[in-house]
């Protein structure tokens, strides 16, 4: 079968003559306006019908909205909500959150649950009265219960918190432009990184698009990190010379990058409960999602939140999107010398129309010589390895990259990871493995990954016999689809992962968003949301107990039933049943809540 057809199912399993009808919850009011037409009843009274054609939608959902917004008369005042604390309001009665103890619990949503995920690992939840799992961990006044032994042993563990936190200080001189760059300033001007050597290099900052990114993490405070913070560990010696003398090649932290598996940067769904759950099946190198520069260094709390790393992610790196020398060394010194990072990113490959038209991300392969300083003074500004993750081109059919790769060598690149298809080409071609190798080979001894179509170990098998070059894979939607992928490739063999073990992976990564994103309404509503854009991936898997051969990654199935209704139930490609599934681990959707799919095809069912 060929891999972009249609995958090979059990003929019980397949379900004969199925019409598919819309969901109409699942359309936006756009689509709903075009889809309305009136019907004539025999009295004469006009109702209105949808159109049953699926021709009518397609494409992408473009701006979606929030799924749920909290106000604040219905929230409980963040100061106030641990009892723990003995904190005071500091905007007293200028502040429009709730403070009357009595008055939020009468309107205070039911519990989910009588088991705070936070509350058993921690001892303690930091959201107190305002948590939906409260009546675990609060007394008959309200107040918060912590349970010392614990709390302590939670403390005293190593590898289990959340690091990246950006100090209040650092976040401040950001703001203020007061934090020392000199040090990045002085190599983008030695390196002539700028025709204009007197630029003002702030202007660099304020002057770029801050148009965010759709499915920016969203950020609840105070939480877990917030209450109980990881120490940071302080440098201490003799006073370094870098801000005079380069990073020399032998100072470069060295990191073997031979045969280990890498978990694909996702944008929205790359985020922190997700790379947790990855690492447990094993992935061996993590990456942030694409952070843009500009907003890092305008101090953004919805960039910096993807900066934070899991200790579990004992190979961390963080990927960085910009069009500007100036910025990305900037940024490249600012990880160093305040985050726990292990390697620093270049994007070369996001397709989005407005960082493309920025000349970042993809946009950079028509810039050259500005690529050419970016490597550069981000090698020179940094002991971290720098990498890079392009495409192989950018217009369709039309690859280039081969051309960069003795260049991106020469450079300075520790590791370059190649997406076998250009940027016009999206994920509707089959990724190029042939063309891998090629590049695999002229930028040798520099190591490449591969990154294409991987969903099983004999995909992986396949990969490296096309490309005997490289030094390991990098996975994206395989993960997304089956996270489970890494211990498939690492054991060699299929997993026929039962509807049951599927949900606890979800209940899993659910605990992990709790703990995350907070236990309290807006937390729970993040992490749903989270949920439900990763569910549109997790969806595709194809239980291997129904296939009659191998799934590949393009390859779309009948309609079918599973082994089971839960199975059935996670086969669905609709997204009211992906809510279904959100509510039987997060409880009931709020009123005024909606979630749209990416993809307009998802509103049918």
């Amino acid at each position: 079968m060929d891999a972009s057809g249609v995958a090979k199912i059990k003929q019980e399993f397949i379900v004969e003559d199925h019409v598919k009808v819309l969901s109409i919850e699942c359309v936006n009011e756009t689509d709903k306006r075009k889809l309305e037409e009136l019907e004539v009843e025999d009295d004469g009274t006009a109702k209105k019908k949808f159109k049953k054609n699926k021709q009518v939608l397609k494409g992408q959902n473009k701006a979606r909205g929030p799924t749920f917004v909290t106000k604040p008369e219905d929230c409980y005042c963040p100061f106030l909500k641990d009892s723990t604390l003995e904190q005071t309001c500091k905007y007293g009665e200028k502040c429009k959150f709730v403070h009357d103890k009595n008055v939020f619990m009468k309107s205070k949503p039911e519990d989910i649950s009588e088991q705070c995920y936070v509350f058993l690992q921690h001892g303690y939840c930091p959201m107190g009265i305002a948590c939906r799992f409260g009546s675990s961990h609060l007394d008959e006044n309200g107040g918060n219960i912590v349970k010392e032994d614990v709390l302590k042993e939670w403390k005293n563990t190593v590898g289990n918190k959340t690091v990246n936190m950006l100090a209040n200080e650092v976040r401040q001189d950001l703001r203020k432009h007061t934090y020392n760059f000199e040090k990045s300033e002085k190599i983008c001007k030695e390196n002539k990184a700028s025709k204009n050597e007197n630029k003002d290099t702030d202007d660099c900052c304020k002057n770029q698009d801050s148009k965010v990114i759709e499915g920016r993490e969203e950020i609840n405070t105070p939480n877990t990190d917030d209450v109980i913070k990881v120490q940071e560990e302080t440098k201490s010696g003799p006073v370094l010379d870098t801000d005079i003398i380069k990073i020399k090649n032998s100072e470069k932290k060295k990191i073997d990058w031979q045969g280990k598996l890498y978990l694909s940067p996702l944008t929205t769904v790359g985020n922190l409960p997700f790379r947790r759950l990855c690492k447990k099946w094993g992935a061996d190198i993590t990456c942030s999602e694409m952070a843009v520069a500009t907003e890092l260094l305008k101090s953004s709390p919805q960039e910096w939140a993807l900066i934070k790393r899991h200790e579990s992610e004992d190979l961390f790196g963080v990927q960085l999107c910009g069009n500007n020398p100036y910025v990305l060394t900037k940024c490249t010194q600012l990880l160093e010398e305040q985050m726990a990072v292990d390697f620093v990113d270049v994007n070369l490959g996001c397709p989005i129309e407005f960082i493309y038209k920025q000349g970042s991300g993809s946009g950079l392969l028509q810039r050259a010589n500005i690529l050419q300083s970016v490597i550069t003074c981000m090698n020179e500004v940094s002991s971290l390895p720098i990498t890079v993750k392009t495409r192989t081109g950018i217009h369709k059919d039309n690859n280039i990259i081969h051309n960069f790769m003795p260049k991106f060598r020469d450079w300075g690149a520790s590791l370059i990871t190649l997406h076998g298809r250009t940027r016009e080409q999206r994920y509707t071609k089959q990724a190029d493995w042939d063309y891998i190798e090629k590049c695999a080979q002229l930028c040798s001894p520099t190591p490449l990954y591969g990154n294409g179509d991987i969903l099983s170990y004999e995909d992986y098998t396949e990969s490296l016999k096309k490309s005997p070059s490289i030094s390991g894979v990098m996975i994206g939607r395989g993960a997304l689809i089956k996270p489970w992928i890494f211990q498939e490739i690492k054991e060699k063999k299929l997993f026929d992962i039962s509807s049951a073990e599927r949900f606890d992976i979800l209940k899993e990564y659910v605990n992990y968003g709790l703990e995350h994103w907070g236990s309290d309404t807006r937390g729970v509503e993040t992490t749903r949301r989270f949920l439900l854009e990763w569910l549109s991936f997790l969806h595709r898997y194809i239980p291997v107990g129904l296939l009659e051969s191998t799934q590949k990654m393009n390859q779309r199935p009948p309609m079918y039933h599973g082994r089971n209704e839960l199975e059935t139930l996670m086969t669905s490609s609709n997204c009211s049943d992906w809510i279904k599934i959100s509510e039987m681990l997060l409880g009931k959707i709020p009123a005024g809540f909606s979630f749209l799919p990416k993809h307009k095809a998802n509103s049918w069912k």
